[in-house]
């Protein structure tokens, strides 16, 4: 069945039916009218989805209801379930279930543009669309059409229990429902975007950490093929390792019992008070507890996934930054990490690194992040697709004092320009690395391939394993600088 876009442009006739500011527009579920901020006109607050509560709970997402008139899309819905923090990517709450919402970001008079979808961070336990670091507005004013959406969290977005295998019976996907809201979003993407004035088929998606996390996952599913075009994953992780769903199952009953809920009864799950599942606390990602091989959905690992050819074969940019988390700050996590190496294995990468001070600084990044990122854009090259690697070695004069290389997540404010979202001062100097970098995320988007005039060229990923650093002095092209102690950590892991 035609959507309702669809017949509009079978008519000829502009469906966007905008007024004249361009700040109203008609979609398939209705009107929305945005807000307009110099040559910029977001909309906030859109349902891509029915609202996740009551028997919608633990479910697939299901299609958003209409509405009459037009609604008012000039303020951000709530954020997913989480507990609420003031880091910068988690954005004002409330917090509630119903959060299956998505912004647009687009240039006024916008046509055809090229779309970057976000999928933020958070570690699948926190974070939403909303923050102001990922307002949209200044890559919009570089011609493309941004959207920015939320996906459940936490054992609302990623749970097993065999009450939910059971009353799915084999015909409903299980268990990763945050990674179904984002195809979810693709989706709505894919039948409204137009009435933004984007391309459908010239769709990005980027995401950081989990975020990138998510990026990876969405390029191995059957459910989110043909939905993009082109993927960009920073600190995307890459080599950690999920629970199968029986294993989930029996993780979901022992959570439930300390509920109060021992039955397999699916609605006995859904009345527990969101509060209580909160406050029993989060899964943790580093463990293996979400998001879940489900078997049909989600069937191996991402690294096995990208080494085996079996994921989407798109332009892919990806990287890490410099000092993702310096060991001090691993804790307990530091020696589990480093267990599984033979003797030998980890003699080796000892040797790697200039001192035991550098390796015990950096040999937990480099082992989450940095040779993850570096194999699997090496992984994807090897398809044909062309491949970018990135290092972000960028550190403001105003961040703490005790960092010594660019820490998780400090990438973000300079690739959407929202530098005044910055968890510590930023100058004239970041405001400049600030342009050139989402600069060559915004050609990225346009292209696949992040080059153009003004900026340093960025090398295609292949054996000459050259990155692009991003360096306080501006974007330097090398050998990967680090090359020995990322090789001998791809060795122990063979």
């Amino acid at each position: 069945m035609k959507t309702i876009a669809a017949l509009g442009f079978a008519l000829g006739i502009g469906l966007a039916a905008t007024t004249a500011a361009g700040q109203t527009v008609t979609i398939d579920t209705g009107a929305l009218k945005g807000a307009m901020a110099g040559d910029v006109v977001s909309f906030k607050g859109i349902p891509f989805a029915a609202p996740p509560i009551g028997p919608l709970r633990w479910r697939a997402p299901a299609t958003a209801a209409k509405w009459g008139g037009t609604r008012d899309a000039t303020r951000y819905g709530a954020v997913c379930m989480q507990t609420l923090s003031k880091d910068n990517g988690v954005g004002p709450g409330p917090a509630s279930e119903d959060c299956l919402t998505l912004n647009v970001f687009s240039p006024a008079g916008a046509k055809t543009l090229p779309v970057m979808v976000w999928i933020h961070g958070g570690g699948l336990v926190n974070g939403s669309g909303t923050a102001d670091l990922y307002d949209g507005s200044a890559l919009a004013r570089q011609g493309v059409v941004v959207v920015t959406l939320n996906y459940r969290l936490g054992r609302f977005g990623f749970f097993a229990h065999p009450a939910l295998t059971a009353e799915a019976a084999g015909a409903a996907p299980l268990a990763n429902y945050g990674l179904l809201d984002q195809v979810a979003a693709l989706k709505w993407v894919g039948r409204n975007i137009a009435a933004f004035g984007g391309d459908p088929k010239a769709v990005t998606i980027f995401g950081e950490s989990a975020g990138g996390m998510s990026v990876n996952r969405l390029m191995m599913m059957d459910e989110a093929k043909g939905l993009f075009v082109r993927a960009i994953v920073e600190s995307g992780v890459g080599r950690e390792r999920s629970q199968t769903l029986k294993e989930a199952e029996r993780a979901g009953a022992t959570f439930a019992g300390k509920l109060g809920v021992t039955s397999n009864d699916p609605a006995a799950l859904r009345a527990i008070p969101a509060g209580a599942i909160i406050a029993a606390g989060d899964p943790d990602i580093f463990t293996g507890e979400l998001p879940i091989l489900d078997g049909e959905m989600l069937g191996e690992n991402a690294d096995q996934a990208f080494a085996a050819g079996r994921m989407a074969k798109v332009p892919y940019l990806a990287g890490s930054n410099s000092l993702e988390i310096p060991g001090a700050f691993l804790g307990p996590r530091f020696e589990r990490m480093l267990a599984p190496m033979s003797a030998d294995h980890l003699a080796a990468i000892r040797r790697a690194y200039d001192s035991e001070a550098t390796f015990r600084n950096h040999v937990g990044s480099d082992i989450l992040f940095g040779e993850p990122a570096r194999a699997l854009t090496a992984d994807v090259a090897r398809t044909g697709a062309p491949a970018y690697l990135y290092r972000f070695s960028v550190l403001s004069a105003g961040a703490p004092k005790m960092l010594t290389g660019a820490p998780h997540a400090s990438d973000r404010q300079y690739v959407f320009k929202t530098l005044n979202a910055s968890p510590w001062p930023t100058d004239a100097r970041d405001a400049a690395l600030a342009e050139t970098i989402s600069a060559y995320w915004v050609a990225f988007a346009k292209t696949g391939d992040p080059n153009g005039p003004g900026r340093p060229a960025w090398p295609r990923y292949d054996a000459a394993d050259r990155l692009i650093d991003f360096t306080n002095d501006g974007p330097v092209a090398k050998v990967t600088p680090d090359a020995a102690s990322l090789n001998a950590i791809a060795a122990a892991r063979k």
